[in-house]
């Protein structure tokens, strides 16, 4: 059971270590290893993987989850390259030279002049830290994020002495119910995330508001949101002692159309004499020179430059995945997802048979990604197994069945096209550019929820639709 309500870094480190050891996977997974390739071998019905660390084995079968933020973005800031100080990326966090470890007490930064360029999720965790650390903190601001209340608290005994066998499925599935959009009788989780549900569902249920249309219930949620953001933005006036840096730290934009942020300790760190916020007003940093950063023409002198920058999102699959599987007759992914992503249920893909692919493209997003993969897990068992029971050692995707779900996938992304458009440049939205390729790449219109029904009536159906077996 987790120590607090939410996990840290070393807790979950623990958890993947006791999952490995009670599978048994330190005995045969190879783990800390990249894939460098991966083709079909058609005359052994196989595929063919390759390792950075020298392995060529095969597989009859090869499941692709790469993760969808794995590759790091730095910024294509004008003269990133010059830089002359010490910098690196948050997913690469250098130790030996700012000290302490994922708990803190960066000892090593008491003389140096730190600039972070990045105010999203990541560096709301970090930026307590250096501030705490540094002589003196540059944050760099292109749009704040929205940073609510996030009141972690160890876990309760009797909370867990109380809990019947299945509570952390129905929690999950509780919570994402919730967050995408529908109703619960109750909120298990009861924070940041599901709180904006809450807020709509007390109006929803006032005198007068029953049997909703459609318009009335966005109308609402419309409502519901703004009430939130009123919050979290009354939040920074009572935390942030400086009106000027108050008034930058406050997000103008709908609560989802960035990843919601919560700390307590974030927005109090702007109070710190060593903590400058250089907000660039939507425009973000003008240049990189050898010894610092500039905004508007003034350019702020540094020791260090930490890019918060994020991972790519939008980009080619297989550039992120750091391969490029080669399917039947010499068809790579890259070329067959050159005009855009192309799968049934974001999982098979023509042309590449045996294979599955996990992730939110063309799938269903879901807040607590790992619910996604459980899902998609489920269906992936489920159509090995039938493979087997049905004595065939291949499948293929049908093309027909491919092309639906791609015109499904493009019909329903326009349920959050407007949406989108009307956000302010993230990775939500493709940098404020939402278009056809990233309808195409995008997941399932309808929520997580609609989608995996789809994925249970796929198996409940028993024909494995689009699937040729041989």
């Amino acid at each position: 059971m987790p120590v607090e309500k939410y996990s840290r870094a070393p807790e979950i480190l623990e958890h993947s270590r006791r999952i490995a050891r009670k599978f048994d996977l330190y005995r045969n997974a190879l783990l800390g290893t990249e894939i460098t390739g991966m083709s079909w071998e058609e005359d052994h019905g196989r595929w063919r993987i390759e390792t950075n660390r020298g392995d060529s084995f095969t597989a009859t079968y090869a499941v692709m989850s790469n993760g969808p933020l794995n590759r790091p973005k730095l910024p294509g800031i004008p003269g990133v390259e010059t830089f002359r100080g010490h910098a690196f990326h948050t997913s690469r966090w250098d130790y030996d030279y700012t000290g302490g470890d994922c708990t803190g007490g960066l000892d090593k930064l008491g003389d140096k002049v730190v600039g972070i360029i990045g105010t999203g999720a990541t560096a709301v965790q970090c930026v307590p830290h250096l501030a705490r650390g540094a002589k003196h903190l540059y944050v760099f601001q292109r749009t704040p994020s929205s940073v609510d209340y996030r009141g972690d608290r160890p876990t309760d005994e009797d909370w867990v002495k109380s809990l019947q066998p299945g509570w952390q499925k129905e929690r999950m599935e509780n919570f994402n119910t919730l967050v995408s959009g529908g109703f619960a009788p109750v909120d298990l989780v009861q924070d940041g995330w599901t709180d904006i549900i809450r807020n709509l569902l007390f109006i929803a249920q006032k005198e007068g508001n029953a049997g909703l249309s459609p318009e009335k219930l966005a109308e609402l949620a419309e409502i519901a949101d703004f009430q939130k953001m009123e919050q979290v933005r009354g939040r920074v006036d009572e935390i942030v002692k400086d009106p000027a840096t108050a008034a930058a730290l406050k997000p103008w934009y709908r609560q989802f159309c960035k990843r919601p942020c919560f700390h307590d300790d974030y927005l109090a760190a702007f109070n710190r004499d060593n903590v400058t916020l250089v907000d660039t007003d939507g425009q973000g940093v003008d240049a990189i020179t050898p010894h610092g950063i500039v905004v508007r023409g003034q350019e702020y002198k540094i020791d260090c430059l930490v890019y918060a920058t994020g991972f790519e999102v939008g980009t080619d699959y297989t550039r992120r995945a750091g391969y490029n599987p080669v399917g039947q007759n010499g068809l790579s992914l890259a070329d067959h997802w050159k005009g855009g992503m192309r799968s049934l249920h974001g999982l098979f893909v023509h042309g590449f048979p045996n294979m599955f692919v996990m992730g939110p493209g063309q799938a269903g997003f879901t807040a607590n990604y790992p619910h996604l993969l459980a899902e998609q897990a489920v269906q992936i068992g489920y159509a090995l197994g039938e493979v087997k029971a049905r004595q065939a050692s291949r499948f293929d995707l049908e093309d027909e069945a491919e092309q639906a779900w791609v015109d499904t996938i493009i019909d329903k992304a326009m349920l959050r096209q407007k949406f989108l458009e009307e956000c302010t440049p993230g990775y939500y939205n493709n940098e404020g550019k939402p278009g056809d390729r990233s309808r195409q790449d995008s997941s399932y219109g309808e929520g997580p929820n609609p989608y995996f029904a789809i994925l249970k009536s796929w198996r409940d159906e028993g024909e494995l639709g689009g699937l040729a077996l041989s």
